[in-house]
């Protein structure tokens, strides 16, 4: 997922290397019928972004799961959660 993010960032020009992208990412694991799976997925983005580009990270952000293979591979199956800070430099 990160990966997809990174590339819809570079898209708006929108530097994400060296260390300028990192995610906390959170399984949730539940026996809903009797045997575990992962029920829940919550990704937390923690971005660097140059003055001015706030308003284009938050678009990308909002959009990037629509082209992400593991988001549109889960979906329906497990819950997905993006939250995200922006830091800007």
């Amino acid at each position: 997922m990160v990966g997809t993010l990174s590339g819809a960032l570079e898209a708006r020009h929108i530097p994400t290397s060296p260390d300028k992208v990192r995610a906390n990412v959170q399984g949730t694991i539940e026996a809903p019928e009797g045997v575990l799976k992962i029920t829940k997925i919550s990704c937390h983005y923690i971005l660097k972004v140059p003055e001015g580009k706030q308003d284009a990270a938050e678009r990308a952000l909002a959009v990037f799961e629509r082209g992400c293979p593991v988001a549109q591979t889960l979906k329906g199956a497990v819950e997905l959660e993006h939250t995200w800070d922006l830091e800007v430099y």
